[in-house]
């Protein structure tokens, strides 16, 4: 379970207020997965950053039971000039998991071939998401936190990271973030609609996602 108590975060760009979280509070339930919906801007990445605690808050608390994964799919905490292989074992230490293990499994699903053993900063982006999703899949964390992990790839490796991610979803839970809502259809037991600051969760995933539709056709009518 995550919660979060009364949770504000604001930014100011070009001059402009743009407010993230205006004293939200909300609870993410256990061993459920939770999608977060929400116009682009809207601030969904910045709270899974929040969530996962490398971004603060400007006021209020976030309480999490058991363990948080930073956002799947995250690729900016590996290091350049290492290979896939050796950033995948530095982060099984951090972690404690066993190196050999997490090794094998990353290996096997990246599908990254040579380049496993090759520097990173050589990877394309999709590479380095493959192999960002095949280091927090291979890790077992009680919540994942996920952002468009499995827009990454062709239709065989999609395939490949929605059957991971179930399985790893009959033991833990998940946040995610998705612009697809056939995905978020699949995926989701609950969703929530992040909208000016304000958070509004949903029992229903139907639900959500007509709300957040209508909210996208009035913006899109107001803007044109």
């Amino acid at each position: 379970m995550i919660e979060l108590r009364d949770l504000c975060k604001t930014f100011i760009l070009h001059g402009r207020r743009k407010v993230v979280a205006d004293h939200i509070n909300a609870v993410f339930p256990t061993n459920r997965t939770v999608a977060i919906l929400g116009r682009n801007g809207a601030g969904k990445s910045t709270l899974l950053r929040m969530l996962s605690g490398s971004m603060d808050p400007d006021s209020g608390r976030i309480v999490a039971q058991g363990t948080v994964s930073w956002p799947v799919g995250f690729a900016g905490s590996f290091h350049g000039e290492l290979s896939g292989l050796q950033n995948t074992r530095f982060i099984a230490r951090v972690y404690g998991v066993d190196t050999d293990e997490l090794a094998a499994f990353v290996e096997e699903f990246a599908e990254l071939g040579d380049h496993f053993n090759l520097p990173v900063r050589t990877y394309s982006s999709g590479m380095r998401s493959r192999l960002a999703f095949g280091v927090s899949m291979g890790i077992h964390f009680d919540t994942y936190l996920v952002d468009e992990v499995t827009a990454v790839g062709d239709a065989s490796f999609n395939a490949k990271s929605d059957a991971v991610f179930k399985e790893r979803m009959k033991t833990s839970g998940a946040i995610m973030v998705s612009h697809s809502m056939p995905k978020v259809r699949q995926l989701a037991d609950h969703a929530a609609i992040l909208e000016d600051g304000q958070f509004t969760f949903y029992e229903d995933v139907e639900a959500a996602i007509h709300d957040h539709s209508e909210l996208v056709r009035a913006h899109k009518a107001k803007a044109g």
